[in-house]
């Protein structure tokens, strides 16, 4: 009897825990909603309920909208003084695909800037540089190859979806084994990049050599390889143009080249180079024999890493000191150009 008597006692007590416990629940959740009702009526915010239920909500006369990407941040490396350089067209384009993107401008001579820039050897401005976040990014997972991770940071080469360059940091070097006409010292130097079987730089290079000699001394020329994958013989050509410097003869057979680009690029293997060669009277003998060698491929090869290192993709791409040409121009624009850099 004693033993029923308890155990009723606690059924009784059981009870109002539980009804206590469901006012008080109740009570939470009346608040909560309470809460929500404020926050949304006057602006203030959402509460996390609400956030996570819904991917869009609309408050204060603006509308919010839920992502699955983290929050990505971005260093904008750019230069105030260079017009050319404003990042804004891009960030616009970079929003569009991350829409959760906060970019942060820094100015090209901060000492971040500078660290930044020697990390992943930057050579162009405006530059972009990722905060680890990217990488679980749905765009990251669709544009890795355009990534470039160092330290948990990430460099994003806007160059290889289409962006000019604004500003280049750096200029390509001129060493031992290049193709250099003119004087050290030179006033100006023009590096170009080319493709003897590119048609616009068959035009393009006799404009330029024409042009350059009518400043004698004040001029330095040279011309590095850049043969492109679609173009058959442009690499058999490119170690032709080099066999031909050996001997000292690059631009009678630079020019030969060019004038019978037809003929040459309807064919296969190196014979008709190494025609050419005898018809010019070089020495045949070591003509053919460095062309069998494949003697300058690792130089061509180097030519085209530095051109890529530089953004340059196509042919011609110029530099008049440190003014950047893509693709061809006139004679008229190319003068305008070597007359305004001496007469700095």
């Amino acid at each position: 009897m004693e033993i029923f008597e308890t155990g009723a006692s606690s059924g009784k007590k059981k009870e109002q825990n539980l009804l206590a416990l469901s006012v008080l629940l109740g009570g939470l959740f009346v608040g909560s909603l309470f809460v929500d009702f404020v926050q949304l009526a006057t602006g203030q915010g959402f509460s996390s309920r609400v956030a996570k239920n819904f991917n869009v909500l609309e408050t204060a006369g603006k509308t919010w909208v839920g992502y699955s990407d983290p929050k990505i941040s971005v260093d904008v490396i750019s230069d105030d003084t260079c017009e050319t350089c404003n990042p804004d067209e891009a960030l616009v384009w970079l929003r569009r695909v991350i829409p959760t993107l906060e970019a942060t401008k820094i100015d090209v001579n901060d000492n971040k800037s500078k660290a930044l820039i020697d990390r992943f050897n930057i050579t162009t401005l405006p530059a972009f540089i990722f905060s680890d976040s990217v990488s679980q990014s749905s765009f990251y997972a669709q544009a890795e190859s355009l990534f470039r991770e160092n330290n948990r940071s990430y460099f994003f080469d806007m160059t290889k979806i289409g962006l000019e360059p604004g500003k280049y940091l750096s200029l390509p070097s001129v060493g031992e084994g290049d193709i250099v006409s003119g004087k050290d010292d030179a006033k100006v130097t023009i590096i170009e990049y080319s493709d003897f079987e590119c048609e616009f730089c068959k035009t393009f290079h006799k404009d330029l050599t024409d042009l350059v000699k009518s400043y004698g001394d004040d001029i330095r020329l040279v011309y590095k390889n850049l043969p492109l994958s679609f173009h058959v013989q442009a690499e058999n050509a490119a170690l032709a143009g080099y066999c031909a410097n050996e001997q000292g003869k690059f631009a009678p057979y630079a020019d030969y080249l060019y004038s019978r680009q037809n003929e040459w690029s309807k064919t296969t293997g190196t014979q008709k180079f190494k025609d050419y060669a005898w018809w010019l009277r070089l020495n045949g003998r070591q003509f053919s024999a460095c062309m069998d060698k494949e003697k300058y491929k690792d130089k061509i090869a180097d030519d085209s890493n530095e051109a890529g290192n530089f953004s340059i993709q196509g042919t011609p791409g110029t530099f008049i000191n440190s003014t950047f040409l893509s693709g061809a121009v006139t004679k008229e624009e190319l003068k305008d150009i070597i007359d305004r850099e001496l007469a700095k």
